[in-house]
């Protein structure tokens, strides 16, 4: 899988991606509404603390990205202060080749090797993502605010 780090250009690419995951399941959102919603929008609006894009040539195939958000504004997926959140998308026409477990993978690696305690992540009721993410380790979060909250501890780094 080729790849190549997450950059300033990209926040269309995670622009896309959000929009994308958003409607994992047939049209629920149209840009503009995702735009509109701050909530949403800071999916991509946020800087990431880092991102993998792999990638078939020039054109992206799919993107993983990791930001921390405030507690005072979580995410959907927010556990505690000082986990991140990890969120991923493959572009249609590159799903079910184990792209996204690639993406995840990197992610989950670099995150060890910045020595982080954890990564979080929200997932839907229904969607298939969610056995990748457990097949990659995630667990259900212990008293999260939205159900879909999915934690990832790295026992070995110290806190």
């Amino acid at each position: 899988m080729p790849t190549r780090p997450l950059d300033d250009g990209d926040r269309l690419l995670l622009r896309v991606a959000t929009w994308l995951n958003l409607n994992w399941s047939g049209p629920r959102f149209t840009v503009a509404q995702v735009d509109a919603d701050p909530h949403l929008a800071r999916y991509y609006r946020a800087a990431p603390e880092f991102g993998v894009v792999s990638t078939d040539g020039d054109e992206p195939t799919g993107v993983v990205w990791v930001t921390r958000f405030p507690p005072e504004a979580p995410g959907y997926g927010f556990v505690r202060a000082g986990v991140p959140e990890l969120s991923v998308c493959v572009l249609p026409g590159y799903r079910g080749a184990g792209l996204g477990a690639a993406l995840v993978g990197a992610a989950v690696a670099e995150a060890r090797r910045r020595s982080l305690p954890a990564l979080s992540l929200s997932v839907e009721e229904g969607n298939p993502a969610r056995r990748l993410y457990q097949r990659a380790g995630f667990v259900p979060a212990p008293h999260p605010a939205d159900p879909g909250t999915l934690l990832l501890e790295f026992r070995d780094v110290p806190r």
